[in-house]
C-alpha cells in the first residue's frame, strides 16, 4: 500500500500561480511513478503529468504543456505540481497517485500508457484548485 495526501490548493485568480503537493509516508515511496490527476464538476478525471521514480522523465497531457510543471524531491518524499498562468477551466480537485508497476517504469522514458488511470492503484483524496476569473 502506498499511502498520498495532496495539499496546496485553494482559491486563486487567474493569472496566479499554485504549488501543489503530494506527500507520503510511505518508505518506498522514492520508487513509484507518480502521476497528477483532476476532475473538474460533471466531467470525468483525466491526466495532467507524471514524473518517473528519479524525477528523470516526465510526461504531460498536451493541455499542461507550457503551464504545468511537475518534480519530484524524495529526500522528502514529494511530488509537485507546479500551475502557473492560471485559468478558470483549471478548476477542478487534483488528485496524485502512484503507478505500483516500478520495474516497467524503471529505466527509460515514459510512455503515453503513464497517462491512462488504471495504471494508478493509490490514490490521495485529492486537494480543491479553484480560480476566479
Amino acid at each position: 500500500q502506498v499511502q498520498l495526501g495532496e495539499s496546496g490548493g485553494g482559491l486563486v485568480q487567474a493569472g496566479g500561480s499554485l504549488r501543489l503537493s503530494c506527500a507520503s509516508s510511505t518508505r518506498t515511496f522514492s520508487s513509484y511513478p507518480i502521476g497528477w490527476f483532476r476532475q473538474a464538476p460533471g466531467k470525468e478525471r483525466e491526466f495532467v503529468a507524471a514524473i518517473n521514480w528519479n524525477g528523470g522523465s516526465t510526461y504531460y497531457s498536451d493541455s499542461a504543456k507550457g503551464r504545468f510543471t511537475i518534480s519530484r524531491d524524495n529526500a522528502k518524499n514529494t511530488v509537485y505540481l507546479q500551475i502557473d498562468s492560471l485559468k478558470p477551466e483549471d478548476t477542478a480537485v487534483y488528485y496524485c497517485a502512484a503507478n505500483s508497476d516500478t520495474r516497467r517504469w524503471a529505466v527509460g522514458a515514459l510512455r503515453p500508457e503513464i497517462s491512462y488511470s488504471t495504471e494508478y492503484p493509490y490514490w490521495g483524496l485529492g486537494t480543491q484548485v479553484t480560480v476566479s476569473s
